[in-house]
């Protein structure tokens, strides 16, 4: 979604510093220690480490296969339709849930699904999600025009899935899920559709993010996505999409600066 949140780190000693009594020092370890967390600014991903992790097109589209094929078997603890324990809406896209007007759920209790929910906010690896699942966290939590305007502040902790945001962050092997307001600072901008290579994705900022698997035809018309969420769907799906439909609703081709040959 947005920025991290990481607590401040200390150095206590540099180049041409003043020497400090270890009094001083200490209060000022503990001033530093226990002040607000340090919001990163923009896919300032890591400290200390490499600003975009590596990878190649082969490992990027395996990762997306696990979401598109991952099997997992809920029970009735995990519908929820209602106000979490912060105040936070969620509605699991479960197949009972059939608002008017709104795209309706999808996954079974009871049975085994095939795809992992759409949740907004959502970064869990398969293992993780399993994990909560068998905890009794609910099962996705799907979009809505208040949790576009509240972002992080809809995000719920009581809930388990994957968002297509943070989709393309997993399968880029970030450390954190970066929105579709940033994952454009990690890439070059492609000059055409032409150029698109598997693992590359096409963006609306601050709407939507898709996965390029490849072309479906050799006019280049349609191609192969690979997202999460997207109507009719809340959950990760590849389907086969028109080109000029994308381009009309505004996507943009871009490649991750971390992606090798």
């Amino acid at each position: 979604m947005n920025s991290i949140r990481l607590r401040g780190s200390l150095v206590l000693h540099r180049a041409g510093a003043t020497p400090q009594s270890a009094p001083a020092m200490r209060r000022r370890f503990l001033l530093l220690s226990f002040a607000a967390t340090v919001a990163l600014p923009a896919c300032s991903l890591t400290r200390g480490g490499p600003a975009f992790p590596a990878l190649t097109r082969a490992q990027c589209l395996a990762t997306a296969e696990r979401y598109v094929s991952h099997r997992w078997q809920p029970t009735a603890a995990n519908v929820f339709h209602g106000t979490d324990p912060d105040g936070v809406r969620v509605d699991t896209p479960d197949a009972a849930w059939q608002p008017s007007g709104q795209v309706a759920g999808w996954w079974q209790p009871g049975t085994v699904n095939t795809g992992m929910p759409y949740q907004w906010g959502g970064f869990a690896t398969p293992e993780e999600f399993d994990r909560a699942i068998a905890a009794g966290l609910a099962a996705g939590d799907v979009y809505t025009a208040e949790k576009r305007r509240l972002l992080d502040a809809a995000v719920s902790r009581h809930a388990t899935g994957i968002d297509c945001s943070g989709l393309i962050s997993r399968c880029w092997n970030l450390p954190r899920s970066c929105s579709t307001r940033e994952l454009p600072s990690l890439c070059f901008p492609l000059a055409s559709w032409d150029e698109l290579l598997p693992g590359d994705i096409l963006n609306v900022h601050n709407a939507h993010v898709i996965l390029f698997a490849g072309w479906h035809d050799a006019d280049r018309t349609q191609l192969v996505a690979i997202e999460a969420g997207v109507p009719p769907h809340w959950l990760v799906v590849r389907r086969i999409v028109p080109r000029n439909r994308l381009a009309s609703q505004g996507f943009a081709p871009f490649r991750y600066r971390g992606m090798k040959p």
